[in-house]
């Protein structure tokens, strides 16, 4: 499966960026201290789409406890890497519907997580959610809308660019 994972932490001279290899994170705690280090006590943002189906973020702001949001939840069932991630998030209960089964439906998606994660960089909870639902928003389009708002877009097209 196809993933895009990036870091990207304020420094003073800007934002930094770095690809994340995720088969080197086995926890959630492990990517919370890689994103520790790559902040050197600051604030850090993880971003993590696959697939085209869903986006995940990861907030570390110095020792705080991390945050963590999820544009898909039915995502927790399906990717290791979004249960990894939003650990503390139940799958829908019909996530694992039999797809043969023809009065199953698919569960409609829905956020998961801190709506507030990237609220300081210029992306309210409103607008955040209007990113999710917009029809045709790729993960990497809201990437694109929230890097913008916090100033680091050129950051992580550097990243994609590699």
């Amino acid at each position: 499966m196809p993933y895009f994972a990036a870091a990207i932490a304020q420094g003073a001279n800007g934002w930094i960026g770095r690809e994340v290899d995720m088969d080197e994170v086995e926890d959630l705690d492990s990517l919370v201290e890689l994103l520790r280090d790559h902040a050197e006590g600051g604030t850090a943002l993880f971003f993590l789409e696959e697939d085209d189906e869903y986006l995940a973020i990861v907030r570390v702001d110095g020792d705080s406890d991390p945050r963590t949001f999820i544009s898909d939840d039915r995502a927790v069932a399906s990717s290791a890497r979004a249960a990894l991630i939003m650990e503390d998030v139940a799958p829908p209960d019909d996530a694992e519907a039999d797809e043969d089964d023809e009065e199953s439906t698919r569960p409609d998606s829905e956020v998961a997580g801190d709506t507030e994660i990237v609220a300081s960089f210029g992306v309210p909870a409103s607008k955040l959610l209007a990113l999710c639902a917009t029809e045709g928003q790729l993960p990497a389009d809201i990437t694109a809308a929230i890097c913008e708002a916090a100033g680091c877009a050129d950051s992580i097209d550097e990243l994609r660019a590699t």
